[in-house]
């Protein structure tokens, strides 16, 4: 199987699509960006939009990748729900397409058990979280085996048909 990339290093070597599945109703709750977010320090929250993460989805964009996420989320939604919402527009200028699904509207779905990455249609990195929504220490799983890749982009496909633009998605 190799070694397991970095979402990073993942999208970097995406050549036509990177798409990210997104599920849990919290992450990274020890992340100072959220915490300054909550405790209402616009100053800092403002300071951090502009990130790195927003130049690798430009220069990956500017290639010609598609990059799109989904988020599926429970409603009303979690403060930290609330975070990425208002940190969402920042992405979406920088070239991500994001959408956002309710729960509700993905009973009938067939989901993979962890959020992932799928890029190329071609591999899938998952993420492991723990309870408490932090990275697990077994972090990443890097998966290239074909019949998880057409289940994870299905998947994928499926929540994005039915998931409602940002612009549009009201919290």
């Amino acid at each position: 199987m190799g070694e397991t990339p970095s979402p990073v290093e993942l999208l970097q070597g995406a050549r036509q699509t990177a798409y990210h599945l997104e599920m849990r109703d919290g992450y990274m709750r020890s992340d100072p960006w959220y915490q300054a977010w909550a405790r209402g320090d616009t100053a800092e929250f403002e300071a951090r939009l502009e990130r790195p993460w927003l130049d690798l989805i430009r220069e990956v964009t500017g290639r010609g990748v598609q990059v799109r996420r989904v988020r599926i989320v429970s409603e009303p939604v979690s403060d930290y729900i609330r975070f990425e919402h208002a940190t969402t527009a920042s992405n979406v200028a920088a070239g991500e397409e994001i959408r956002w699904l309710p729960r509700r509207r993905a009973s009938d779905l067939a989901l993979p058990g962890n959020d992932c990455w799928i890029v190329d249609g071609e591999a899938v990195l998952f993420h492991h979280f723990t309870g408490e929504g932090e990275l697990a220490t077994d972090a990443r799983e890097f998966i290239t085996a074909p019949s998880i890749v057409k289940l994870c982009e299905s998947a994928f496909d499926a929540a994005w048909d039915r998931a409602i633009d940002h612009r549009d998605y009201q919290i």
